[in-house]
């Protein structure tokens, strides 16, 4: 197999530093001040105070320690699954490793240009970019015709084509819809609280948005690429819908507000995209090659 060596060592990286960081992220606690703080646009802020996220916000911390938790239960495990699962050749276990490595790179590109600076930040930095190079190797990996030739006929492809463009949409219309407003009226949005972007929405929109579409699109047409990317784009879902709605009950739970939208939509599609992803697996054939 191609980059096996390579991706292993950096899967393994991955696997150790974001233990290490989400353990910290969920339990460190040596102070206890929630405080507020007047950001450059004339909010207040409540701070949490707390840990290694002290300088961060209530609504931030919430999601980022949610976070955290599923990072800790699930991506982890996952990873170290799939990647038992890649070298022995499975080519389900290279999907799976690719879409999860893929929810590390979102998580950790996140961590390391939204949260405030922390004694973690280089830990977030080799992470990310663990993620990446691996992320990249694992996509290179693969053989674009065998891989479209190990699909079931039965693949429902309009159904899953159906889910990505809905999963972009409703990404799209709902982060529009918080920010268009501010740019009409020349102010500015009130989730960007005292930082400085906008991050995860840029992150959404700039690629989840687009691949999602686009996957969707060439899947339909029965591109390799389209095989490739549906099944990038179903597998992070999994992890990445299930962070987000645990990151919408921690945030009701440290009372903030959020729109009825965010709290149906979210736990519904992450819903989905575990149904779908059971499909897409009952629907792939291992190769009989040795090389995937």
């Amino acid at each position: 197999m191609r980059f096996k060596k390579a991706i292993t060592i950096l899967v393994l990286i991955i696997t150790v530093l974001s233990t290490i960081a989400a353990l910290v992220g969920v339990f460190s606690n040596n102070t206890s001040e929630i405080s507020e703080f007047k950001s450059i646009h004339g909010e207040q802020v409540e701070i949490y105070g707390k840990g290694i996220y002290k300088n961060d916000s209530i609504a931030i911390v919430a999601q980022g320690r949610a976070q955290d938790v599923v990072t800790l239960v699930l991506g982890i495990p996952i990873l170290l699954i799939s990647l038992g699962m890649y070298r022995k050749k499975s080519l389900k276990g290279k999907l799976l490793l690719t879409g999860t490595l893929a929810f590390f790179l979102y998580t950790y590109v996140s961590y390391t240009f939204l949260w405030m600076y922390n004694s973690f930040f280089l830990i977030y930095v080799i992470i990310m970019s663990a993620s990446f190079f691996a992320f990249t190797l694992c996509m290179m990996s693969f053989d674009l015709d065998q891989l479209r030739n190990s699909f079931n006929t039965k693949l429902p492809i309009k159904t899953l084509a159906i889910f990505q463009i809905v999963i972009g949409l409703f990404l799209a219309f709902n982060w529009l819809g918080m920010i268009l407003p501010a740019v009409i009226n020349n102010s500015v949005p009130l989730i960007i609280e005292h930082y400085t972007a906008l991050v995860i929405q840029g992150l959404d929109l700039g690629f989840i948005f687009p691949v999602s579409i686009l996957s969707a699109v060439l899947l339909l047409k029965r591109n390799p690429y389209g095989y490739l990317l549906s099944s990038i784009v179903i597998i992070k879902g999994i992890t990445l819908g299930t962070s987000v709605t645990a990151m919408v009950i921690g945030q009701l739970l440290a009372g903030v507000k959020l729109n009825i939208a965010e709290i149906v939509m979210f736990p519904l599609l992450s819903i989905g995209t575990i149904y779908l992803f059971f499909i897409l697996l009952n629907n792939i054939s291992e190769p009989l090659q040795k090389n995937i």
